[in-house]
């Protein structure tokens, strides 16, 4: 009766990990669909560049100011998102963001003036900066240790098809609308989107009453859960090992590129190449497509041979080769042909941004994986930020100059963050996919698991 007894009690787990590990994509699903709204606002705005500066009269030093919104605000968010996500949870946070995010961007079709103008901007900042913390920490709750760093570049991949519809789809629908209703239509859609992720999240697979699925909440089911200290958990999370240079390699890998991608790298062509906005797009959308590609090829190539460090350097060493082509090739002016293939391989090599997720999170315990993640955002988008701006008021500075000469000169700034990029990946631990670098008890390493018993006994199991 006993083994009867058990042997349902088995099949009973089976069926329910077996629905956990269906019902997780649907999580996932809608969690990456609002992450593709994300990156359509992070995008957006090199688009209509000249549509806002000729509306409101505003300098190059002021519209990278107004782009630069976007990304102090999604700075300003992501300790306290870190924190909401560890506390609260994904389900509320992310739905209360995006919602956030719809009033910001029909704000910013409607802005009578400047200053609504960079409100909306703001807002729309601070409502999708909820987004990819949570997906980093569902992603810790719903899948197991070895898949993250894959899962991580497909989440990346995914996002930024949000950025190509933002290059050529959107170039292409401002010719059919104004760019005022486009924002006002996208705000509305992420309105839906915000009841998608409220109906369908769950933070955990025992919300639903499915047993976990993640490793280290294997071995946690049994212990009393810590209360959470904000100020108590960054202290940690800044006195361990390796958290600086890995927070430094994001923040540089991060700057330039997406100063480059989301606000002047339209501009630049048109301005320079003399191409039209729809034609700019066509080329800038290869910077999103080689981020998508390799974010999954790079994530899943580390997972693979299990290590982080070695794909970091080599790819910042190929990405500042990169720059180096761009500004200095034909006196700063490399051929139509080759901006394609240039702007291709720097959207790959610069995705190795995912690997220092991958190592926050495994040298981290686990409550504060949202956190961990969060301290790396907050650090990576000010510089965005403050790059954005800065890129502008270098170009305005340097007005006496061509304007290939003055793009050249402040797209120094990428190439001089690019070669720090290096010197800081060097710095980063080799956890190789382990699980908090030993810092945790179970011995969780490499999507293996190991449980102690009592003295002499060990149970080995597989996943």
């Amino acid at each position: 009766m006993k083994d009867k007894s058990i042997g349902m009690q088995g099949e009973m787990q089976t069926e329910g990990l077996r629905r956990a590990l269906a019902y997780r994509w649907v999580v996932w699903g809608v969690m990456v669909f609002a992450f593709i709204v994300v990156f359509f606002h992070r995008f957006a705005a090199g688009v209509v560049k000249d549509d806002v500066t000729k509306a409101f009269g505003l300098s190059s030093a002021a519209f990278g100011s107004m782009a630069s919104m976007y990304f102090y605000a999604y700075m300003i968010m992501q300790i306290p998102v870190g924190y909401l996500a560890d506390t609260l949870g994904a389900r509320i946070t992310v739905s209360l963001g995006m919602f956030a995010a719809g009033i910001g961007s029909i704000l910013f079709g409607f802005a009578p003036t400047a200053f609504w103008l960079f409100a909306g901007r703001f807002l729309v900042g601070l409502g999708v900066s909820t987004v990819f913390v949570c997906i980093m920490k569902i992603q810790s709750q719903w899948f197991r240790n070895r898949e993250f760093a894959t899962l991580s570049g497909a989440t990346s991949f995914v996002g930024n098809a949000g950025g190509i519809l933002s290059q050529g789809p959107f170039a292409f629908f401002l010719t059919i609308v104004s760019w005022r209703s486009s924002f006002v239509i996208i705000g509305l859609f992420t309105f839906l989107i915000s009841l998608l992720c409220y109906r369908f999240i769950r933070n955990r697979p025992q919300e639903m009453n499915f047993p976990p699925i993640n490793e280290r909440e294997m071995l946690n089911l049994d212990k009393t859960r810590d209360q959470f200290y904000l100020v108590k958990g960054l202290k940690e999370i800044l006195a361990i090992k390796g958290i600086i240079p890995v927070s430094l390699f994001f923040l540089l890998n991060q700057s330039g590129f997406y100063a480059l991608t989301a606000a002047w790298g339209v501009p630049w062509l048109v301005q320079v190449y003399g191409l039209s906005v729809a034609d700019a797009s066509s080329y800038t959308v290869m910077l999103v497509g080689g981020n998508m590609i390799g974010g999954c090829f790079i994530g899943w190539i580390s997972d693979k041979v299990g290590r982080r460090k070695i794909p970091m350097i080599l790819c910042a060493v190929f990405y500042t080769f990169l720059w180096c082509t761009l500004l200095f090739y034909g006196q700063g002016m490399p051929p139509l042909h080759w901006l394609k293939a240039i702007f291709l391989f720097l959207g790959i090599t610069n995705s190795s941004f995912v690997l220092a997720w991958s190592v926050a999170k495994e040298i981290t315990p686990e409550k504060y994986t949202g956190l961990a993640i969060s301290v790396l955002n907050a650090v990576g988008f000010l510089a965005i930020a403050l790059s954005t701006s800065i890129i502008g008021c270098i170009i305005d500075a340097l007005s006496s100059l061509s304007l290939a000469q003055a793009y050249n000169r402040a797209l120094l700034l990428p190439l001089g963050t690019a070669v720090l990029s290096i010197v800081s990946a060097w710095f980063v631990p080799e956890t190789g996919g382990n699980v908090s670098s030993g810092r945790e008890s179970g011995g969780v390493s490499a999507g293996r698991e190991t449980i102690t018993g009592g003295p002499g006994e060990e149970k080995k199991g597989s996943f």
